[in-house]
């Protein structure tokens, strides 16, 4: 890498958050928090809007709630070797459904309950 290259990545920094389409944003937003312990961030509307954002750690979600949309997404979230320690421990403790797939690779999926789903890798 070029020392251009790494001023670049400094100084340019991308940041993303992934919009996660859903049938009602209330069920969405109990999935996302108490089975995956998230955080609620924001809520239009004072709570009562359908549009949210969870975040856990560095991985930040919106939520939307549209009636014209059926969209599904896949989000890949890579997690420390701690991290996915956790994650396999939280699945037990919360009953999270989950499942091995593959993906390239060996993945955990978790589908959120409008089919968008989570993948996990399951080593570096």
């Amino acid at each position: 890498m070029t020392e251009t290259t790494v001023r670049e990545q400094i100084t340019h920094r991308w940041y993303t958050r992934p919009v996660l389409f859903v049938a009602d944003v209330n069920r969405a937003l109990l999935f996302y928090i108490d089975m995956l312990g998230f955080e609620k961030r924001w809520h239009e509307g004072d709570g009562a809007g359908k549009v949210c954002q969870v975040s856990r750690a560095e991985c930040e979600i919106i939520l939307c709630e549209d009636a014209t949309r059926r969209d599904k997404a896949r989000l890949f979230v890579e997690l420390t070797a701690d991290g996915l320690t956790a994650l396999r421990r939280e699945i037990v403790e919360r009953s999270i459904p989950s499942e091995k797939s593959w993906w390239g690779y060996d993945v955990i999926k978790i589908v959120d309950p409008d089919g968008n789903e989570l993948l996990f890798p399951e080593a570096k």
